[in-house]
């Protein structure tokens, strides 16, 4: 990992990521969780002030050695304990149904195993257990998704491996969850990197 992805990166995403349609959207997602939470990409924390007085423990997974440092403040100002699990989400080391739901925010767009990843959550989830995500990806206008194709080299180049056309739905339903409902729109700005996908899928 080069000093670009490792110590610019992460304060860049810091910083961009706090913006308001950013904060707006995050209470729709992580809001919805309970229990035990597994965060999946936590980032810098910027997810913890829209957890529902629901949540109970949360278990942060994030690769970042930078993500994590900046989330301090945010880790000791949390109504729950926050502990950091893991670094790679294709696995996770928590055992089979250990918690009660997953959450995942603009992170499946940079995993580079994210099938592994999704039957990771999927494991670790109990039966009946909610895996919550929002993500951006492929967009459903064609002439949109021609210009994500160009575009998805430099896109990883630049920001540390996200993509900007994977089908997020496809992939969900494909890691074997029993039933996923979600909604696609597109947040202010260009199309091709604000075409979002957000809901839940259930083991």
């Amino acid at each position: 990992m080069g000093l670009w992805e490792k110590s610019i990166l992460p304060r860049l995403t810091d910083f961009g990521m706090r913006g308001k349609s950013f904060r707006e959207e995050r209470p729709k997602c992580v809001g919805r969780a309970s229990g035990r939470v597994l965060e999946v990409g936590f980032g810098s924390g910027l997810n913890l002030p829209h957890y529902s007085d629901q949540v109970t423990e949360l278990f942060a997974l994030e690769p970042s050695e930078l993500g994590r440092k900046l989330s301090a403040d945010r880790v000791a100002k949390a109504p729950f304990p926050v502990s950091f699990v893991g670094l790679d989400g294709a696995s996770i080391p928590l055992d089979e149904a250990s918690v009660d739901s997953v959450t995942c925010t603009w992170t499946l767009c940079t995993i580079p195993d994210v099938e592994s990843a999704l039957r990771e959550i999927r494991r670790v989830l109990v039966p009946g257990g909610e895996f919550h995500f929002m993500e951006h990806g492929a967009s459903r206008i064609e002439k949109v998704r021609r210009f994500q194709d160009r575009w998805n080299p430099i896109q990883k180049r630049l920001f540390g491996g996200c993509h900007v056309n994977r089908e997020i739905d496809r992939l969900v339903k494909a890691a074997g969850f029993e039933s996923v409902e979600h909604e696609e729109y597109v947040l202010p700005g260009p199309r091709f990197i604000g075409s979002m996908y957000a809901g839940s899928a259930r083991k």
